[in-house]
Parts: C-alpha cells; structure tokens; sequence
C-alpha cells in the first residue's frame, strides 16, 4: 500500500499536465489567502460573486488559453446561466455578433462587418465556445469613433449626438472623477506634462464606463446569471477602471478579478509586486512566443 501512495503521488504532477498541457506555463495566486491557486479555486470562488474579470495582456498566448479554459468550466458549472462579455467587440456591433452565434452569417462577416480585432484568432476559442454552448456575448465596448471624438473635442462633445447614437453609450454624463484611477493613468501617459489635457483620460472613462453599464444592464435583466468579463489588464486592475464604473451602476453588484501578467521571474515571482492588482493573479511564462509583437 506504501509503494502504491508513493507511487501516486509521483504520478500527480504527471497527470496535471496531461490534463493541462499548459500547465508548467503559468502559476495562480490567491492574494486573500497568500497561497498558491487553481483555476477551480477560481470558478469555485464565483459562487458568491456575479461578475469575473480578467485583465489580460492582450498579445499573451497563455492568458488566452486560459479565458477559454475558465470559460468552458464556467459553462459547465453554470449551463444556462453564464454571460461572456468582451472589450474586443463595440456596442454597435451586437446585432452581428448575435447573429452569428445564432448561425446565420458566417465567421467572414463577423469579422469584418463586426469590425473584430486584427488578432480575432485569440478570441476566436472563445466565441466558438459561446456559440456551441449557447452563451450570449455581450458586444460591452464603446464604438472607436464616439472614444476618438472625446480625444478630440472632450467628453461634452457627446451631448451633440443623436439618442440613437447615444444609445450605445453609458448614460451621459460619464463620471471622470480624479483619483486613484487617474493617477496610474497618468503613470502609463508618462506623467502629467506628457498626457496634456484630461480628453485623453475622459476618452478612457468612456470606454469603462460602457463596458460597465453593458455589464450591468445584462445582470440586470438576466436574474441570477454570472458574466465573464475579458479586457485588458489596466481597465479593471485593483477594481479600477471597468469593475469601478460597474460598481457605480450596480453598488451591491459583486466582483472577483484576475489580473494576468507574463512576468520575468515567472520560474521565482515576486509575488508582492501584484498583489494589489485582483484577487488572483496569474502569471505566465514570458519565453513563449506572444500572438502578435
């Protein structure tokens, strides 16, 4: 019987991986219980949640397997009842992606008039999950050429739309407050001098804004549903960005986030630097080869 324990427990790591391919690639930490974490840990935790982020980095092979792993354990544990929403597809472009999970117009279409991201192969898995398992798709960012305006012209410029066009965004006015959020903006921006004036962070604030209330206008009208939400890693680290505008529609809406990162010390990670930044952290070998430079 001893041979046999020992045995096995040899065998596990061995058997991980061959349910895992990827496996040795990427390590999960739970930053409430300062432990190591699975990826069931993960969906186990969403039972007393409604919403899962996860922050990407949007050319890291890794993270994109890994959405598409969450999400098909997430479709099992929660058949009929599961969301995904996407930063990669804007408001307008619903009625496109409906229809093609529906199976009325092709993959090429979709692509092109749903005006999908030039790496769209990343995402492709995890549409190709949502149409098999029929999970609706939220289309939850704002259409680039509202967010250009603002860049432009800043946030009032909005008001000067038609109710039609406003329609795909947040309720006006966006809410842009200073604070924590803006200051690591500011960071990324290369400081204050560089950023200029505020439009480029109001733009920003647009595009949260409208994935939040997509988010919540879904939840809202769908009782007891779980939303994976996937965007890039700045839109809802620490609960800023995204998971804070959510929280402005929906103040007792709750939120679990990953914040994902292919790290140099993935082999020893300095845990600390990321603990702030979700509730769990991942993070991935960063010799593969990203899915685009």
């Amino acid at each position: 019987m001893k041979f046999k324990a020992l045995l096995l427990l040899l065998l596990l790591p061995l058997l991980a991986v061959c349910q895992d391919p990827m496996a040795q690639n990427y390590k999960i930490y739970n930053t409430a219980k300062n432990s190591p974490a699975t990826i069931d840990d993960i969906i186990n935790d969403l039972n007393k949640a409604d919403v899962l982020f996860f922050g990407e980095e949007h050319n890291d092979s890794t993270g994109h397997y890994l959405e598409n792993v969450i999400l098909k354990k997430l479709a099992d544990k929660y058949p009929g009842k599961l969301s995904l929403s996407l930063e990669m597809f804007q408001t307008d472009c619903q009625t496109v992606l409906d229809e093609y999970l529906a199976g009325y117009i092709r993959e090429k279409n979709l692509i092109s008039e749903g005006r999908a991201w030039k790496n769209y192969k990343d995402y492709r898995p995890m549409i190709e999950t949502a149409k098999t398992a029929h999970i609706p798709v939220i289309a939850a960012n704002a259409p680039t050429r509202y967010t250009n305006m603002v860049t432009r012209s800043g946030l009032s410029s909005l008001d000067q739309l038609s109710p039609a066009a406003k329609a795909w965004l947040a309720p006006l006015p966006i809410d842009t407050a200073t604070g924590p959020y803006y200051e690591k903006f500011v960071g990324i921006m290369g400081g204050h001098s560089a950023m200029g004036n505020l439009k480029i962070y109001q733009s920003q604030n647009v595009w949260d804004a409208t994935m939040g209330w997509n988010i919540a206008r879904f939840i809202k009208a769908h009782k007891d549903y779980k939303v994976f939400q996937v965007n890039g890693g700045f839109h809802s680290e620490e609960k800023l960005g995204t998971a804070a505008q959510l929280k402005k529609y929906m103040p007792k809406v709750r939120i679990v986030n990953i914040a994902t990162y292919a790290d140099d010390r993935f082999d020893n990670p300095d845990w600390s630097k990321f603990t702030k930044m979700g509730d769990y952290i991942i993070l991935t070998n960063p010799k593969l080869a990203k899915t685009f430079e």
